[in-house]
């Protein structure tokens, strides 16, 4: 086994540990104040502070885990969800309910910084370790992508589960001690310089990615929007508002997710390949993004109607459909963005596509708590398909080709400091 797979190996199965426990934790959080009583706009709210922090946490991981190396940002990540699971233990029934939803918000955001910068660093240790071309980093990318999500799902049906079986505080003591052998096991086994390089000096620098990269972060925004915006609060409370059990709407969560993501790790079979990466890959995420947008538009016009005796059997079924299309979307803008970033700082480049990415749920989380106040699962259907349409449109702006990709960030080197004859073009690193 060659050191590059090792490395890609061992990232994977760190990730899958973390990613089981936070999505057992948004479950932990979800069920356990819906129980309480609290209203679905002030369960988004509980989640604000996690998409925020995620916003800054990959911004700035990214640029740390160019600086430092991605294992040391990993072991970071680890740290912090271990510190926010055992915050969130320490929470006191007896507080009043501003006190309470204070203290999980606050335990939420480290949540959300821990998450972020984890995500950024082991997507970047994807183009750290892959080294055969764009066919083994989409090959990579989907994998990575498919089976973390899956094992998300599993981590949606755990937090259910253990709510019931070991309720809210034994939950998370358990959950940080599995999450402190990934702690371990990451620091022994990965080479600390994984991923180092010059980081960058500015913020300006940091901010200013290729074209590729700007319009695929803002396509991102609204995709995972359009997920989120039903997917968070709206879903799980429609259906235990329809009898569904905690554990039974958890295990639905768990089976959509773990199905998007194994439609995730077989994506590459679903899109025809092109030798420079993008002219047929560009063409078929703008392909995937159009069909997903009936689809909401569909269940939405199906549960107005209100004629249907078991509308939830309907949702549910129409939500898993949704799920393919979606699930291509999402591995083909994550092999997209590794395609678009720089070599040397693709952390950066990463990190920023991230943090659009966490605005994007930001904004789905609570449109989810309001529209669902508004207007029930119809509202948040509807929502959904307009940003799925907004998605659409960016990604018809999406450059095809290697140049027009980056061709943004090139710039001449200034004739004050270059004689004519040595005078040629630089590329950004971005």
């Amino acid at each position: 086994m060659s050191a590059a797979l090792r490395n890609y190996l061992i990232v994977t199965a760190s990730y899958w540990g973390f990613t089981l426990i936070d999505g057992a934790l948004r479950m932990l959080v979800l069920f356990h104040f819906f129980r309480l009583g609290y209203s679905p706009f002030t369960l988004a709210f509980l989640f604000l502070l996690y998409e925020l922090a995620g916003i800054l946490a990959n911004l700035v991981g990214g640029w740390l885990a160019v600086r430092f190396g991605i294992p040391r940002m990993l072991a970071i990540g680890q740290a912090l969800q271990i510190a926010g699971l055992l915050m969130l233990s320490a929470l006191d029934p007896g507080w009043t309910a501003a006190t309470s939803v204070a203290w999980v918000v606050g335990a939420q955001g480290i949540a959300g910084l821990a998450k972020d910068i984890t995500k950024t660093a082991s997507k970047s240790a994807i183009k750290a370790t892959s080294q055969a071309g764009a066919g083994q980093l989409f090959a990579w990318v989907a994998w990575f992508t498919g089976s973390k999500n899956a094992m998300k799902g599993v981590g949606f049906f755990l937090g259910g589960f253990l709510l019931e079986a070991m309720g809210f505080r034994g939950a998370l003591w358990l959950m940080a001690g599995l999450l402190a052998l990934v702690f371990v096991a990451g620091l022994a086994l990965l080479p600390s310089d994984l991923g180092k390089a010059k980081a960058s000096k500015s913020v300006r620098e940091l901010f200013a990615k290729s074209s590729g990269v700007n319009l695929l972060a803002a396509a991102r925004i609204f995709l995972f929007g359009a997920r989120d915006v039903w997917f968070v609060v709206g879903l799980p409370v429609y259906l235990y508002a329809a009898g569904w059990t905690f554990v039974q709407a958890g295990a639905f969560l768990a089976a959509w997710t773990i199905a998007y993501g194994g439609v995730q790790a077989i994506a590459p079979r679903l899109v025809a390949r092109s030798e420079d990466g993008l002219s047929r890959e560009v063409p078929a995420a703008r392909f995937w993004s159009l069909i997903l947008v009936g689809i909401p538009l569909s269940l939405a016009l199906v549960l107005s109607l209100g004629q249907f005796p078991r509308p939830d059997l309907i949702l549910v079924a129409g939500l898993a459909l949704f799920g393919v299309p979606f699930a291509v979307n999402s591995s083909l803008h994550s092999y997209l963005i590794l395609a678009y970033a720089g070599s040397e700082k693709a952390a950066e480049d990463v990190g920023f596509y991230y943090a659009a990415n966490a605005s994007g749920r930001l904004m789905g989380i609570l449109l989810s708590g309001v529209l669902y106040q508004l207007g029930g699962m119809t509202a948040c259907l509807l929502g959904s398909a307009a940003m799925l349409g907004v998605c659409w449109l960016i990604t018809l702006l999406l450059p095809t080709g290697r140049d027009e990709a980056v061709g943004a960030t090139r710039r001449e080197t200034p004739p004050s400091t270059a004689s004519p004859s040595k005078s040629r073009p630089v590329r950004s690193s971005a």
